[in-house]
């Protein structure tokens, strides 16, 4: 009796087995959605638009862009962090997400262990831009200003906890220089006040500050990516400055709720691969100053554990604190 009992109990184990993995095996078969933490408009949702609609020819099935901002990407996170593991609720996010993670001690998720990196969709790097009027002409003679008149200069950015703050404390810190931070409501007004030589300094994109250079309204000082850019081979990266490393990249990754069965994972993360590889979509990027994607889970991993950290330790050398 005992034995047919657990005879029966096996068989039903792997009668639901084997549908899981077949309905795993036909994923997706319906709509995905990819909740998105800002609102609509902006870069990170114009990118997202352009790698959806390759990710969903590939996948065969519609990608929805959900916008659910606020609270600097927590509400859309705590969201997909929360909804089923299935892979079709997913997190669009960028480095709000390690900056989160690192300043604010009262996340209603445990970064790590709650969400799952899927992929790194695309990335725009950064670039140090600077008012004309600004005394100094190159980052060299920047440093060297900023360390003989420390506080005297300062900086704009879109407010405090945003990337351009926290990669600008960053090469503060690894260049031992002062600059103060003036931080605004939107990338919009903190540009207005360079422009007008209010601040002398900002971390910016190719796409927003090309035109004001071409112009002569700004001065490119160096780019913040990994190596130089095609659109501006004359400007040199921060590490070719004496700070090997160093980067200022506004990734656009792609996150599941932990828990979300590996074959979804390795599906989602090879359609975005195909993505990044898209001849359409690379003329399109190699225009605006974005870098392609499509990495592995992996490295985006990797990459998560190495930045929360890193903006920790920027955190207490400036007495950062976001909540």
């Amino acid at each position: 009796m005992a034995s047919t009992v657990l005879r029966r109990t096996v068989l039903a184990s792997l009668i639901v087995a084997a549908s899981a993995g077949t309905s795993f095996a036909q994923y997706p078969d319906r709509p995905i959605r990819f909740i998105l933490p800002f609102p609509p408009g902006g870069a990170v949702d114009v990118v997202t638009r352009l790698v959806a609609e390759k990710m969903s020819a590939d996948l065969g099935r519609p990608i929805v862009i959900e916008a659910k901002p606020g609270a600097g990407g927590i509400i859309a996170t705590d969201a997909v962090a929360k909804a089923e593991k299935d892979g079709y609720t997913l997190l669009i996010t960028t480095p709000n997400h390690t900056i989160n993670a690192a300043l604010n001690p009262k996340l209603p998720y445990d970064t790590e262990k709650d969400l799952t990196p899927v992929s790194i969709l695309a990335e725009v790097p950064e670039v140090l831009v600077s008012h004309p009027g600004a005394p100094f002409k190159d980052f060299k003679e920047f440093v060297t200003y900023a360390k003989a008149n420390p506080g005297k200069l300062n900086y704009s950015s879109a407010g405090n906890g945003t990337l351009p703050h926290i990669t600008m404390e960053l090469l503060l810190k690894q260049t031992g220089t002062q600059v103060a931070h003036i931080p605004y409501k939107g990338a919009a007004p903190a540009m207005t006040d360079l422009l007008a030589g209010v601040v002398q300094l900002k971390m910016d994109t190719y796409a927003t500050s090309a035109q004001h250079v071409a112009a002569g309204k700004l001065r490119n000082l160096a780019y913040a990516a990994r190596s130089r850019s095609k659109l501006m081979p004359d400007v040199p990266t921060v590490a070719e400055r004496g700070m090997p490393g160093y980067e200022g990249i506004l990734w656009i990754g792609l996150i599941a709720p932990a828990g979300t069965p590996q074959a979804v994972i390795d599906r989602l993360s090879a359609a975005a691969a195909r993505a990044a590889k898209n001849p359409e979509l690379l003329e399109r990027f190699g225009k605006e100053g974005v870098d392609p994607g499509g990495g592995t889970p992996a490295e985006f991993v990797a990459q998560i554990k190495r930045e929360i950290p890193q903006w920790r330790d920027v955190a207490a050398s400036a007495n950062l604190k976001i909540e």
